[in-house]
């Protein structure tokens, strides 16, 4: 498995990141692991803009919109 070391990490940022690791009983290091692979598959694309958009208002019911002609 791979290492990564963080320096210059802010201390009020290692402090959430410790009472995050306590609350979900992981060690810091797993915490950190977590959060790394989450953010990290939200920004892998499933498609491009047009599907984001699509995504978004689809709990609405979608949205039609008419195209200019060129």
């Amino acid at each position: 498995m791979a290492s990564l070391t963080i320096d210059n990490l802010d201390p009020q940022l290692y402090e959430v990141l410790r009472v995050a690791a306590d609350l979900n009983a992981r060690s810091i290091e797993e915490q950190a692991c977590v959060i790394l692979k989450n953010a990290l598959e939200q920004n892998q694309s499933t498609g491009g803009l047009g599907t984001a958009i699509k995504e978004r208002f689809r709990s609405v019911g979608g949205v039609e919109l008419d195209l200019p002609s060129r």
